[in-house]
């Protein structure tokens, strides 16, 4: 049986319904099944944020199905990669993996006016961290 060699990247902010779940919602669009991607919060919230939902919408991409949850020990081992968004101490950090702050405007409370800017700046950082992993953006259009 071959080992798993597909890059996986876990995606972590407070709350885990804005930033995070946007950020995974591109990845996983432009990613396919080239890659792993998990997102988690340290203090979930009840549900996502709807004004993300309707921004990632105009990207024609669906992230309704998706809850707020909680990040594991079983998400941070079975990953590469940890972008971190806005949490703080309450992130985990393992070693042997690879940590990357993004700053961003927290969407929480803003109108979808306020988040499309912040949406599209994670579409960029996503898009460069593709770049960086060797993985080409296929759209699954």
């Amino acid at each position: 049986m071959m080992p798993n060699t597909k890059p996986a990247v876990l995606f972590l902010c407070t709350h885990n319904a804005g930033r995070s779940q946007m950020a995974m919602g591109f990845f996983k669009h432009l990613a396919g099944d080239q890659a792993d991607v998990y997102s988690g919060g340290s203090e979930p919230a009840d549900e996502i944020n709807p004004a993300a939902v309707a921004a990632m919408a105009e990207k024609g991409i669906d992230i309704t199905t998706e809850l707020p949850q909680r990040w594991t020990t079983d998400m941070l081992e079975a990953v590469d990669v940890v972008i971190t968004m806005g949490c703080g101490d309450s992130c985990p950090v393992l070693p042997r993996r690879h940590y990357e702050e993004w700053i961003l405007a927290d969407p929480a409370g803003h109108s979808l006016e306020a988040i499309r800017p912040i949406r599209d700046e994670i579409e960029q950082r996503v898009c460069t961290l593709l770049g960086q992993l060797a993985l080409s953006a296929e759209p699954g259009d």
